[in-house]
């Protein structure tokens, strides 16, 4: 089967879902009230299968691109009957409360799966939710431009007072060529700086050029690339290129701009033993980027990983759900005012291509 026919397939199964659930709240609440269902269907046009059962037909129609619940009486154009069972002929109140059912209930499937999976499997970067140090600052980049230096430390940025990387990397994501107010630490100094991130990559999202302070301990090696067969291991902390320290994975990548494909040391420390292993690097495809570099072939991301008890997986569920909403939101303010590119979302397509790409894995 077909790369793309398992996406199709897979964006079909996870959109059904969200519907069911969806038409499922709208249904639920019509019951409740004593509001006659005719029809529950997932997709319009055609009625395809499906089975009656009481006064409902539930089906599913030819039109994969939605779903309906129809109920008696609930257009104003129809005939009224006085019918108690018809929709309109309930309190507003009540007809609010079916009306809301089905965006609710997408509200509560969200922060339900999104709690279940923190309970069974935790993960973020190590840095996220730590105050925003800067580790690095690229060359030739916005920051390097406004004078951030690796040290310093955000102490405000957009009118947030402190804040974590959590809170950093929004801000910069969605503020392509629009300047970022920030005031930086260093020292005993508070320095007040703008920074205007550049779009990057394929998704033209905002990049400034600074890079979170972390530990650079190798997380994942590309298969056949020069670090895995100079013997280089997941776990590795690099501290050392070419006999200088290293404060940070981004500072290997300048470097290897310089150098290409000269042969370069890398010293690790590995349970507590320094190791030094010769590599030459190799020009590649970067995932996410149309650029080629000169690479090794490592990923240094090191993660959170763990499980939360019920009431701080479901507590983080709810801090999650509501920061993505107030993202999405800011995000199509600035669609509409054109300050992002339309390439910043990941649209249905998209969605199927990682649907597809889970199902298979």
């Amino acid at each position: 089967m077909s790369q793309f026919l398992i996406s199709i397939l897979a964006m079909a199964a996870v959109l059904g879902f969200m519907i069911l659930i969806h038409e499922f709240g709208h249904y639920a609440a019509a019951k409740y009230f004593g509001v006659r269902v005719e029809v529950f269907s997932i997709g319009f046009g055609t009625r395809l299968a499906g089975f009656r059962k009481g006064e409902t037909d539930y089906r599913i129609s030819a039109i994969p691109l939605g779903g309906y619940v129809k109920m008696s009486g609930e257009n104003p154009m129809d005939e009224r009957t006085g019918d108690a069972a018809e929709f309109l002929c309930h309190p507003r109140w009540q007809r609010f409360i079916i009306a809301i059912a089905g965006p609710a209930m997408n509200i509560l499937l969200a922060v339900g799966l999104l709690t279940l999976v923190f309970m069974v499997h935790f993960e973020q970067p190590i840095y996220y939710d730590q105050p925003a140090l800067i580790g690095w600052v690229m060359k030739d980049t916005p920051a390097a431009k406004a004078g951030l230096q690796p040290g310093d430390k955000i102490i405000k940025i957009d009118g947030i007072e402190n804040p974590t990387w959590q809170q950093v990397d929004p801000k910069e994501n969605l503020s392509p060529n629009q300047p970022l107010y920030l005031t930086v630490q260093r020292g005993n100094e508070a320095l007040e700086k703008t920074v205007t991130p550049e779009p990057y990559g394929i998704s033209q999202i905002g990049y400034a050029g600074w890079v979170p302070k972390e530990p650079n301990i190798v997380t994942n090696l590309d298969s056949g690339m020069p670090a895995e067969k100079a013997g280089l291991q997941e776990g590795d902390e690099i501290i050392a290129m070419n006999g200088k320290p290293l404060p940070a994975i981004a500072a290997m990548v300048e470097a290897l701009k310089q150098t290409k494909d000269k042969p370069v040391q890398v010293t690790v420390l590995r349970k507590g033993q320094e190791k030094s292993f010769t590599i030459q690097p190799v020009i590649s495809d970067v995932p996410g980027l149309r650029e080629q570099r000169y690479r090794i072939g490592i990923q240094a991301e090191p993660m959170k990983v763990g499980r939360l008890p019920f009431a701080d997986a479901f507590n983080r569920s709810i801090d999650e759900n509501k920061r993505a909403s107030m993202l999405i939101l800011e995000l199509v303010q600035k669609m509409v005012r054109h300050k992002v590119s339309i390439r910043t979302i990941e649209g249905p397509i998209r969605i199927g291509q990682a649907a597809g790409v889970a199902a298979t894995e």
